[in-house]
């Protein structure tokens, strides 16, 4: 039954792009020795960190790419709520969680997307490290994998972006 539903679910274009962002965005090699906490909040921050580079390629593209763009963003959210209620958090407590889950998502791709587009790689650590109360020494990696997979999807179309965003390696992350 399980195996059904993942097949659906990846049949449809914009949930397969959410998955493969999620998976790229728990890679071993992003965490630890990368810089990322391997915490809820550090887990949150390389998501974010994914679906804005993800986001800023298909704001780039031809149509269709800015309606898939407002539908991963409906998919992240729709994700997030479905993680809130498996760690337990009630009915009454998902839409005051989801209005924060929302506000840091979008104030964080909003801070993030001129520094990116700049290639500042002192001032994106400077950022992530802020947010997760951490030395900006410590995320400097982070920052040099997220600029190196911002060359990686400048050039990619559509159709490379659907069928698996081209991330630089993981192994960039590390110091």
């Amino acid at each position: 039954m399980l195996t059904l539903w993942k097949k659906r679910r990846e049949a449809d274009p914009v949930e397969g792009l959410h998955s493969r962002i999620v998976a790229a965005s728990r890679r071993p090699g992003l965490y630890g020795e990368g810089g990322l906490p391997d915490d809820v909040e550090g887990r949150f921050e390389s998501l974010v960190l994914h679906a804005t580079l993800v986001l800023r390629r298909l704001r780039r593209l031809p149509p269709p790419a800015d309606d898939l763009a407002q539908d991963l963003v409906d998919a992240v959210f729709a994700h997030l709520e479905i993680a809130l209620r498996e760690m337990g958090v009630g009915d009454f407590g998902v839409p005051k969680r989801m209005k924060k889950l929302g506000q840091a998502f979008y104030d964080r791709a909003a801070r993030y997307d001129p520094v990116i587009a700049a290639g500042d790689r002192d001032g994106l650590a400077g950022m992530i490290a802020g947010r997760l109360g951490r030395p900006a020494a410590a995320l400097a990696g982070t920052a040099a994998f997220v600029l190196a997979s911002e060359r990686e999807l400048s050039g990619a179309d559509l159709d490379a972006v659907l069928a698996g965003p081209p991330f630089a390696d993981a192994s960039e992350a590390r110091p």
